[in-house]
Protein backbone atom coordinates (compact mmCIF):
# COMPACT_ATOMS: atom_id res chain seq x y z
CA UNK A 1 0.00 0.00 0.00
CA UNK A 2 1.48 3.08 -0.54
CA UNK A 3 1.57 6.28 1.67
CA UNK A 4 0.06 8.73 -0.83
CA UNK A 5 -3.28 8.57 -3.06
CA UNK A 6 -3.19 11.60 -4.62
CA UNK A 7 -6.65 11.85 -3.57
CA UNK A 8 -5.91 15.03 -2.02
CA UNK A 9 -4.06 17.24 -4.34
CA UNK A 10 -6.90 19.16 -5.18
CA UNK A 11 -6.68 21.06 -1.59
CA UNK A 12 -9.55 18.46 -0.31
CA UNK A 13 -9.68 15.77 2.15
CA UNK A 14 -11.83 13.05 3.67
CA UNK A 15 -13.46 12.05 6.93
CA UNK A 16 -14.95 8.86 7.90
CA UNK A 17 -18.37 8.54 6.46
CA UNK A 18 -16.82 9.27 2.86
CA UNK A 19 -17.22 13.01 3.34
CA UNK A 20 -14.34 15.40 1.33
CA UNK A 21 -13.91 18.85 3.04
CA UNK A 22 -11.06 21.43 2.42
CA UNK A 23 -8.11 21.04 4.13
CA UNK A 24 -8.68 24.44 5.67
CA UNK A 25 -12.06 23.52 6.88
CA UNK A 26 -11.82 24.24 11.31
CA UNK A 27 -12.25 20.33 10.91
CA UNK A 28 -9.02 19.80 10.28
CA UNK A 29 -7.64 22.24 11.77
CA UNK A 30 -8.79 20.87 15.04
CA UNK A 31 -7.62 17.19 14.81
CA UNK A 32 -4.33 18.40 12.79
CA UNK A 33 -3.39 20.26 16.16
CA UNK A 34 -4.44 17.43 18.14
CA UNK A 35 -2.35 15.39 15.94
CA UNK A 36 0.75 18.06 16.67
CA UNK A 37 0.41 17.72 20.57
CA UNK A 38 0.61 13.99 20.53
CA UNK A 39 3.85 14.14 18.04
CA UNK A 40 5.48 17.08 20.48
CA UNK A 41 4.12 14.57 23.38
CA UNK A 42 6.42 11.62 21.55
CA UNK A 43 9.18 13.85 21.98
CA UNK A 44 8.67 14.25 25.95
CA UNK A 45 8.27 10.26 26.25
CA UNK A 46 11.97 10.41 24.80
CA UNK A 47 13.52 11.76 27.92
CA UNK A 48 14.21 9.68 31.26
CA UNK A 49 11.04 10.26 33.01
CA UNK A 50 9.76 8.11 36.19
CA UNK A 51 7.45 5.61 35.23
CA UNK A 52 4.08 6.48 36.46
CA UNK A 53 4.91 9.82 34.03
CA UNK A 54 5.46 7.31 31.02
CA UNK A 55 2.35 5.36 32.06
CA UNK A 56 0.08 8.71 31.57
CA UNK A 57 1.43 9.98 28.79
CA UNK A 58 1.35 6.93 26.74
CA UNK A 59 -2.26 6.69 27.75
CA UNK A 60 -2.68 10.21 26.51
CA UNK A 61 -0.96 9.56 23.46
CA UNK A 62 -3.83 6.66 22.22
CA UNK A 63 -6.47 9.20 23.55
CA UNK A 64 -5.48 11.47 21.16
CA UNK A 65 -6.23 8.62 18.61
CA UNK A 66 -9.87 9.20 20.22
CA UNK A 67 -9.70 12.57 20.27
CA UNK A 68 -8.81 12.75 16.57
CA UNK A 69 -11.14 10.35 15.23
CA UNK A 70 -14.11 11.61 16.98
CA UNK A 71 -13.39 14.97 15.27
CA UNK A 72 -13.14 13.51 12.32
CA UNK A 73 -16.52 11.57 12.19
CA UNK A 74 -19.09 14.91 11.38
CA UNK A 75 -21.91 11.76 11.98
CA UNK A 76 -22.71 11.98 15.93
CA UNK A 77 -24.85 9.04 15.78
CA UNK A 78 -21.62 6.91 14.89
CA UNK A 79 -20.80 6.32 18.03
CA UNK A 80 -17.48 4.02 17.18
CA UNK A 81 -14.21 6.08 18.91
CA UNK A 82 -16.08 9.00 20.49
CA UNK A 83 -14.15 10.91 23.49
CA UNK A 84 -15.79 9.77 26.63
CA UNK A 85 -17.09 11.55 30.16
CA UNK A 86 -14.65 8.88 31.68
CA UNK A 87 -11.90 10.03 29.91
CA UNK A 88 -12.58 13.43 31.36
CA UNK A 89 -12.62 12.21 34.44
CA UNK A 90 -9.01 10.06 34.52
CA UNK A 91 -7.73 13.30 33.56
CA UNK A 92 -9.06 15.40 36.75
CA UNK A 93 -8.29 11.80 39.04
CA UNK A 94 -4.53 12.34 37.82
CA UNK A 95 -4.60 16.41 38.20
CA UNK A 96 -5.98 15.87 41.87
CA UNK A 97 -3.56 13.16 42.47
CA UNK A 98 -0.73 15.05 41.58
CA UNK A 99 -1.82 18.15 43.25
CA UNK A 100 -1.83 16.64 46.17
CA UNK A 101 2.51 16.28 45.67
CA UNK A 102 2.40 19.86 45.08
CA UNK A 103 2.67 23.23 47.08
CA UNK A 104 0.05 25.91 46.05
CA UNK A 105 0.53 28.20 43.71
CA UNK A 106 0.82 32.03 45.13
CA UNK A 107 1.69 33.46 41.65
CA UNK A 108 2.08 33.14 38.03
CA UNK A 109 5.10 30.97 37.15
CA UNK A 110 7.17 30.54 34.04
CA UNK A 111 7.36 27.67 31.98
CA UNK A 112 10.57 25.77 32.36
CA UNK A 113 13.08 23.99 34.50
CA UNK A 114 13.92 20.40 33.73
CA UNK A 115 13.69 19.75 30.09
CA UNK A 116 11.09 17.52 30.10
CA UNK A 117 8.99 19.55 32.29
CA UNK A 118 9.32 22.54 29.68
CA UNK A 119 8.90 20.42 26.76
CA UNK A 120 5.64 19.37 28.87
CA UNK A 121 4.38 23.28 29.21
CA UNK A 122 5.45 23.46 25.51
CA UNK A 123 2.70 20.79 24.61
CA UNK A 124 0.13 22.08 26.41
CA UNK A 125 0.40 25.24 24.51
CA UNK A 126 -0.09 23.28 21.45
CA UNK A 127 -3.77 21.69 23.23
CA UNK A 128 -4.67 24.94 24.09
CA UNK A 129 -4.42 25.69 20.69
CA UNK A 130 -6.39 22.49 19.79
CA UNK A 131 -8.91 23.55 22.61
CA UNK A 132 -9.30 26.28 20.85
CA UNK A 133 -9.77 25.09 17.27
CA UNK A 134 -11.88 22.71 18.72
CA UNK A 135 -14.29 25.86 20.37
CA UNK A 136 -14.35 27.30 16.55
CA UNK A 137 -15.26 23.86 15.07
CA UNK A 138 -18.07 23.76 17.39
CA UNK A 139 -19.09 27.56 16.34
CA UNK A 140 -19.69 25.90 13.09
CA UNK A 141 -20.51 22.25 13.07
CA UNK A 142 -21.70 20.29 15.98
CA UNK A 143 -19.48 18.18 17.69
CA UNK A 144 -18.94 15.98 20.69
CA UNK A 145 -18.90 18.72 23.82
CA UNK A 146 -16.37 15.85 25.51
CA UNK A 147 -13.75 16.38 23.12
CA UNK A 148 -13.75 20.48 24.54
CA UNK A 149 -13.78 19.20 28.07
CA UNK A 150 -11.17 16.46 27.46
CA UNK A 151 -8.36 19.25 25.93
CA UNK A 152 -9.31 21.73 28.53
CA UNK A 153 -8.25 19.40 31.09
CA UNK A 154 -5.09 18.01 29.62
CA UNK A 155 -3.80 21.15 29.44
CA UNK A 156 -4.09 21.62 33.20
CA UNK A 157 -2.74 18.28 33.71
CA UNK A 158 0.27 19.02 31.44
CA UNK A 159 0.82 21.92 33.68
CA UNK A 160 0.49 19.99 36.80
CA UNK A 161 2.95 17.33 35.49
CA UNK A 162 5.73 19.89 34.26
CA UNK A 163 5.35 20.99 38.09
CA UNK A 164 5.52 17.51 39.60
CA UNK A 165 8.25 16.85 37.62
CA UNK A 166 10.22 20.13 38.59
CA UNK A 167 9.77 18.80 41.78
CA UNK A 168 10.35 15.41 41.62
CA UNK A 169 14.24 16.71 39.66
CA UNK A 170 14.51 18.79 42.19
CA UNK A 171 14.09 21.97 40.00
CA UNK A 172 11.72 25.20 41.46
CA UNK A 173 8.79 26.38 39.68
CA UNK A 174 10.12 30.01 38.36
CA UNK A 175 8.15 32.76 39.43
CA UNK A 176 7.04 35.60 37.26
CA UNK A 177 8.13 38.86 38.06
CA UNK A 178 6.53 41.95 37.47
Amino acid sequence: MKIYTKTGDDGNTGLQGNFRIAKSHPRIQAYGTVDEANAALGIVLTNSLDEDIITILTKIQNDLFVVGADLSNPNLNNMKNRVSQDLVDMLEQHIDKFELDLPPLTNFILPGGDVSAAQLHYVRTVVRRAETQTIQLSEKDEINSNCIKYLNRLSDLFFVMGRLINKRKNREDIPWKI
